[in-house]
């Protein structure tokens, strides 16, 4: 470690709040998306869409005057289907074809691929393009896609099953069917859409001076995407390179590789021309960019006092027609087993989660992947359990919590929680919600006939998943050491390459901040490049809110091993003994004097007879890695409360008050993480009560432009109070925890715990996300009904 002095680093390194980098250029309307970019003698892709959900096609006649302006899988020979693999048992591998293949299997799959020199010219000539469809049967639902006369989607298989995910950890059901309290209740949540600022979008180059593919795209995962565009080409790594420019958020859904990303790059190899895509907001909407549709029957058993005695589950979860690389459509299933239990010290646990095979698009990782639906299917069996025993929830919440002497804690499922007060950020979360005050207000009824309601959510996350967690699935990407690159440039600034990319993470100011802390240079000196896999080293890429403990930790290796050969340089030039001397403000500091890092690149690099003669021959651009002391992730946490107003009569929902107590361990920079909470707590709340991607029963996408699908704007999103615990991890380079899924998590719960106290008196209790105004009224209408009869 390098001996930096805390007054060199105060105000600039880890634990700042200085402002992003890279603001200055995307406020000015400086970034470069793919949107933005043109090449020469550019090609523009559109492409036909099934119309049906499941339906084999017949015949697909294409006018002859577009032969070679449009294609179909038929001409892409030699191009492998997308495969997503896993190692785990049972599962059913799914090939998903670039474009349909015999049949179609989710509407909006494409079908036909069409270049023009412009997008509008490309969508004018489909209109000539006929396909003659047989339509078959649509699973527009999953428990109905599992029964034993679905139509099948993939004709070579039994069923509708991916794959069957369970465990038994100490469930006797004899003896717990003689707990004082048991509570049975069905939970589900709606299919979603991501919706980032910028839609998914790619251009392929074939660059014949260096006999390389170039795919410019908009992802998360460039390396991965790399492999994995090598395997459905037949082209070696070596000849492809993957550069993500300015990416306008991401979420998960550009975090795999995409159908149309393989079709563009083909087609730029065919044609020795770039071809551009860039998808369009209904295409966004309906075409592959679902996620999140779970369903649970739980059963919860608890003593009088509210101690949980056990947990019951059976899930289902819809994963769409195929797996997408490289996660496969088990990702979401798997993590429900493993993480239902949450925070909770559970004794006993049970249960079976089915993927199910529909006819809707592949569902894809989503920002908390799997723990937004585990948390509001678990916080609200916690709020049903203290209505059964007549407690206050947030107490029998307090009861079941994993304490702090009980860390380090491995929960039932086995997930190592590294260290944090779980308690602690309930009490807060009480005491900023004005607990008692709220149930005053409760008792006193609202002038308007409204319903005040308070809801409570605590969730743990694990992030900066390692090696040892994903080994065991087979997947075509495993994270292990992270490496960063890092060159100290002649003049004496400092560049650093990471792998990660970054989406809105604040990464450029972040990694430039842990440089700041080992090495004293100024943030402003320091450029972080990223999301080039010809600059930059190997990594699985920016998911499971690993990159501020992964990429954090690999910058801070590789600053490390730079500044030893710039101090023994320095110290060459200060006449010192190398261990007399420290740096300091981007200086070698020694007994008599100083010498800038200015100075020790000039001498590297342009008066080198000035080195020691036992200098490192490496120099000043290395390459170092970096993996946690445990690599099976970091446990961040954090208790929601949320204060509504319900009117019952129409079923609008007001949230008055919401606070939130996180601990994501030592904050590189407490303002992006609070940045990074607000935008998940949006997203959180747009899946409580406003996001749904409906079907019909052919399997009809019913929320196809922004009319019908709803999103939150800064008109619903409440004045959001965050306070802070940091509980450094023990396991990571500087305490550090993976938080920036965190903020989605739990608000689907809170505020169902809220609108579900609102309306308890009336005996009304929903069990549906987004809990709309006409969920809401139905259930109203359902109660006074069964009072009444």
């Amino acid at each position: 470690m390098q001996e930096t002095s805390h007054e060199s680093r105060k105000g600039r390194g880890v634990g700042a709040s200085i402002r992003r980098k890279e603001d200055a250029r995307l406020l000015a309307g400086r970034g470069r998306f793919i949107g933005d970019m043109r090449f020469p003698g550019q090609l523009e892709a559109a492409f036909l869409r099934s119309p049906f959900a499941h339906a084999r096609i017949r015949a697909i006649h294409i006018p002859a005057h577009l032969k070679g302006r449009a294609f179909t899988h038929a001409d892409m020979v030699g191009v492998k289907d997308i495969l997503a693999r896993t190692g785990l048992p049972g599962f059913r591998v799914s090939a998903q074809p670039p474009l349909a293949s015999g049949k179609v299997r989710f509407a909006g799959e494409p079908v036909v691929m069409v270049l023009a020199d412009t997008r509008a010219e490309a969508e004018d000539l489909i209109e000539e393009i006929g396909v003659d469809y047989e339509e078959l049967p649509a699973n527009h639902d999953m428990l109905r896609a599992v029964e034993p006369d679905a139509a099948l989607v993939h004709d070579e298989w039994p069923d509708n099953v991916f794959l069957v995910s369970q465990t038994d950890r100490h469930f006797d059901a004899g003896t717990l069917a003689g707990a004082p309290i048991k509570v049975t209740r069905k939970v589900r949540t709606s299919r979603q859409c991501m919706s980032p600022l910028e839609g998914k979008g790619c251009i392929a180059v074939y660059e014949r001076h260096v006999e390389q593919l170039a795919l410019w795209t908009s992802t998360q995962m460039p390396h991965i995407v790399r492999s994995g565009l090598a395997e459905c080409l037949g082209l070696d790594t070596r000849q492809i390179r993957v550069v993500a420019p300015d990416v306008g958020g991401g979420f998960g859904w550009k975090g795999l590789l995409q159908p149309e990303e393989v079709c563009c790059a083909w087609a730029a190899l065919r044609l020795d021309r770039p071809v551009k895509w860039l998808e369009d907001r209904r295409e966004h909407l309906i075409a592959a960019a679902n996620c999140r549709e779970h369903h649970y029957v739980m059963t919860a058993y608890a003593d009088t006092d509210g101690t949980l005695l056990g947990l019951d589950a059976v899930a289902h979860v819809d994963a769409g027609a195929y797996s997408v690389y490289p996660f496969s459509a088990c990702l979401e299933g798997a993590q429900v087993v493993s993480n239902l239990p949450g925070p909770y010290n559970l004794p006993a646990y049970r249960c079976r989660t089915t993927s199910v095979c529909s006819n809707k698009p592949p569902i894809v990782p989503y920002r908390g992947v799997a723990r937004t639906g585990v948390c509001t299917a678990m916080e609200l069996m916690i709020d049903a359990v203290a209505r059964e025993a007549g407690l206050d929830p947030c107490d029998v919440r307090m009861r079941n919590l994993v304490r702090p002497e009980q860390m380090p804690f491995t929960s039932i499922t086995g997930k190592d929680f590294d260290m944090g007060d779980y308690p602690e950020s309930l009490r807060r979360a009480r005491e900023m919600i004005g607990h008692e005050a709220v149930r005053a207000r409760q008792q006193a009824g609202e002038a308007d006939g409204r319903l005040v309601g308070l809801g409570y959510a605590t969730y743990c996350e694990q992030g900066a998943h390692g090696t040892s967690v994903y080994h065991g699935w087979g997947i075509p990407m495993v994270p292990g050491i992270e490496s960063c690159g890092a060159r100290l440039t002649p003049d004496g600034t400092l560049e650093v390459r990471i792998g990660a990319q970054s989406h809105g993470q604040s990464m450029e100011t972040t990694m430039a901040q842990v440089a700041c802390e080992v090495l004293g240079i100024d943030p402003a000196q320091v450029n972080v490049v990223h999301g080039d896999t010809a600059m930059t080293p190997y990594s699985t890429g920016t998911w499971g809110s690993r990159s501020a403990v992964m990429s954090g930790g690999a910058v801070a290796s590789a600053c490390e091993r730079l500044g030893e050969r710039i101090k023994r340089i320095g110290a060459h030039l200060l006449q010192a003994p190398e261990e007399a001397v420290a740096i300091r403000d981007a200086e070698v500091v020694g007994p008599a004097g100083s010498v800038s890092f200015a100075e020790v690149a000039k001498t590297w690099y342009l008066a080198p007879q000035n080195l020691p003669a036992d200098i490192h021959p490496d120099g000043l651009d290395l390459v170092a890695g970096y993996r946690p002391t445990v690599d099976t992730g970091t446990f961040s946490y954090a208790s929601h409360a949320a204060v509504v107003a319900v009117e019952p009569e129409t079923g609008e929902v007001e949230i008055l008050d919401y606070v939130i107590v996180e601990d994501g361990g030592v904050l590189l920079n407490p303002m992006v993480v609070d940045g990074q909470i607000y935008g998940g707590t949006a997203q959180g709340i747009g899946t409580a009560l406003y996001e749904e991607m409906t079907y019909d029963e052919h399997g009809q996408p019913l929320a196809s432009t922004l009319a019908d699908y709803l999103l939150p704007g800064a008109g619903e999103m409440p004045a959001v109070r965050i306070d802070h615990i940091q509980t450094p991890s023990p396991n990571t380079r500087f305490g550090q925890k993976g938080i920036g899924e965190g903020g989605a998590i739990a608000p689907p719960a809170a505020l169902g715990n809220a609108i579900n106290d609102a309306l308890k008196g009336l005996g009304v209790e929903l069990s549906m996300s987004p809990m709309t105004p006409r969920r809401v009224r139905a259930a109203v209408a359902a109660a006074r009904e069964g009072a009444v009869s």
